[in-house]
């Protein structure tokens, strides 16, 4: 059992902490809000941090799950951030998805600094964070991602190297342009549908067992079919990854025509109030 800390509480952050803490793991937490890092406590025991400087002190493995490109530079850069409290031959790990551009640059830090820095963003949502089901996509050093290893997997289904620093961070790219066009086709596929009079969840019961069928097909549709969407990966934050796919993509001269048109329908749907709204929402805009 080893000595971690967790930074970035969130939706996936606060369950895949407890999944370390509940393996027996010393874990000490950090968070932006005070009081979710005390309700974490309060849930899974361990400790909580008042900086990610003092949850990293003395620490084997440092983890971190937050918003975005500069909230993981807040965390862990500067003099309260989780770099200053490392010591010795630690392994940090970064759960959060940013650009390639980050990871390489925090990546060079750590190196100068006597340690190392594996980027290892996820897929799964917070179902699979809850239930310890997560897809882990990693990039970094051999010898660091296999220190790590062991410990990820309390909470994945699914765990690799895809290569080295930033190969985690370009592989969570090409996770989520698939997934924007299975979502729009999926949703203009059920809105033809119900156009067309067609019993949806009948549907679906056959075409889901066929080469249509998908992960958003068998865990949305029905949702979807009933118009609902306070739930899931929120419409905000796949702008964000798309932002950071289409960034990436004008550095090494990809073509996503797709991508871009579907980011777009995103932001109609921002437009229409669904800035928290899963990304199945993708079909109301249709309606």
């Amino acid at each position: 059992m080893a000595k971690l800390a967790f930074i970035g509480l969130g939706v996936m952050g606060f369950p895949m902490a407890g999944h370390l803490a509940a393996a027996g793991h010393d874990v000490t937490v950090y968070n932006r809000s005070g009081a979710k890092a005390l309700a974490w406590v309060k849930k899974y025991g361990g400790k909580a941090a008042d900086t990610p400087k003092e949850a990293a002190k003395g620490c084997e493995f440092v983890f971190s799950c937050v918003g975005n490109d500069d909230d993981l530079r807040a965390v862990t850069l500067g003099d309260d951030g989780a770099f200053a409290g490392i010591t010795g031959d630690c392994v940090y790990v970064d759960h959060t998805t940013v650009s390639a551009e980050v990871t390489r640059e925090l990546s060079a830090v750590a190196t100068e600094r006597g340690f190392s820095f594996v980027d290892a963003p996820v897929s799964g949502g917070q179902a699979g964070a809850e239930n310890g089901a997560l897809g882990v996509m990693c990039g970094g050093d051999p010898a660091a991602y296999a220190r790590a290893k062991p410990v990820i997997d309390v909470y994945a289904k699914a765990c690799a190297l895809l290569g080295p620093s930033g190969a985690g961070q370009l592989t969570k790219m090409v996770n989520q342009i698939c997934i924007a066009g299975l979502v729009q086709g999926l949703s203009e596929g059920l809105h033809f549908a119900q156009k067309a009079g067609l019993d949806g969840q009948a549907v679906i019961d056959v075409i889901a067992h066929g080469a249509a069928g998908s992960w958003q097909m068998c865990n949305r549709y029905e949702t979807m079919l009933a118009d609902e969407f306070e739930h899931g990966f929120a419409v905000d934050w796949m702008r964000k990854d798309l932002g950071i796919c289409l960034d990436e993509a004008d550095n090494n001269g990809a073509s996503l025509p797709v991508t871009a048109l579907v980011d777009q329908f995103y932001k109609d749907i921002q437009k229409m109030g669904g800035a928290r709204w899963d990304t199945s929402s993708l079909i109301r805009r249709l309606k």
